[in-house]
């Protein structure tokens, strides 16, 4: 066997339904696939059950102890010579495990990961979305598939190992944020090939809208912090530019809203470019994030919503950023001390 794909799920049956469906029309077919249900209310061993006569499936389910640990489950089982961990909001395209295997014939590497996009079935929220998160405009393109200078750092969406390696290095920590990116680092210090694949992409759905879109990019802010504790040398300057990006933002609110305040008690022409002049970076920002955007989309709603989601994205992560840093750095707590509700709740 060449691959096992290893994909954890929780409370999610339609979209494991969407990614086996993918998974029918690859045309390299030398996989099995691996479900893990996570202590799911809501499972999907009905959808296993239905591709079990066009997949080689294995359906397992267990006690919720989050994707990380559901994932090393998974790979305890696996047959593959290579590991393959997929989200399962996640759609193959049909040739993603040829390209795995064109990229793997042509240079060897220990472990693997590649880029994600937007499907044209997606919300224009999701596609918004997906726009924020691989913009060069938002993330300085660092997620959007291309060829980096720096080491390549596989996300947990689309990542692949090496069975030996990802049992000699015990596969994911117990880290509740960040696992996949304390994954990656092991496999660096441990003396790994790892590259980037970039014709072995995904469609990836993300989050459905806003309001979970913020949770996720905050949480990556906490675990930048819980990172950074782990391995001081893994934080560089780009990750701190949303919390640069969130404190500049309150701090051109705030001074627009003395400029509103002396505008009422003084002389309303005196004051007025000190309540208007703040605004004007952020207007000249969404307006570089709308053109972009809607380019890229080809729909000037889209390119609207992206300018809501590059906003919640640098910002949610920046809040996540700045409150670990308060707790872990300066307040001193542990990893779980400091965020107990967000790992139990």
């Amino acid at each position: 066997m060449k691959y096992s794909i290893i994909v954890p799920v929780f409370n999610r049956p339609d979209e494991v339904e969407e990614l086996l469906g993918s998974l029918t029309c690859q045309t390299f077919t030398d996989f099995e696939v691996i479900i893990v249900e996570d202590g799911s209310q809501l499972n999907c061993r009905a959808e296993a059950d239905r591709y079990s006569d066009r997949l080689d499936i294995h359906y397992y389910m267990k006690q919720n102890s989050g994707p990380g640990q559901s994932r090393n489950y998974g790979a305890e089982r696996a047959c593959g010579e290579y590991l393959i961990v997929l989200d399962s909001d996640v759609v193959l395209p049909k040739g993603y495990l040829q390209a795995v295997e064109d990229e793997l014939q042509a240079e060897p590497a220990d472990a693997f990961g590649g880029p994600d996009r937007a499907h044209s079935s997606f919300t224009d929220t999701q596609k918004a979305i997906s726009y924020s998160m691989t913009s060069f405009f938002t993330t300085g393109g660092i997620r959007g598939g291309k060829r980096k200078l720096d080491k390549f750092y596989p996300r947990s969406f689309n990542m692949g190992i090496r069975r030996e390696v990802y049992m000699r290095l015990g596969g994911f920590s117990k880290m509740r944020f960040g696992e996949d990116i304390d994954f990656s680092i092991r496999i660096f210090k441990a003396g790994c090939r790892c590259r980037l694949f970039p014709k072995a992409w995904v469609w990836h759905k993300r989050r459905t809208d806003l309001r979970k879109f913020f949770r996720q990019v905050y949480n990556s802010g906490i675990a930048r912090i819980n990172l950074y504790k782990k391995y001081p040398e893994s934080l560089k300057l780009v990750h701190l530019l949303p919390m640069v990006f969130t404190l500049g933002v309150i701090a051109l609110v705030i001074v627009s809203a003395v400029g509103r305040v002396m505008m009422h008690y003084d002389d309303i022409d005196k004051w007025y470019w000190l309540c208007a002049a703040p605004w004007i970076p952020l207007l000249l920002y969404s307006l570089i994030v709308f053109v972009d955007s809607s380019f890229k989309n080809h729909s000037l709603k889209i390119g609207l919503i992206s300018i809501a989601a590059a906003f919640v994205q640098l910002m949610g992560y920046g809040f996540g950023f700045i409150e670990s840093w308060w707790k872990r750095c300066v307040m001193g707590r542990n990893e779980f001390q400091a965020f107990e509700k967000n790992f139990y709740s």
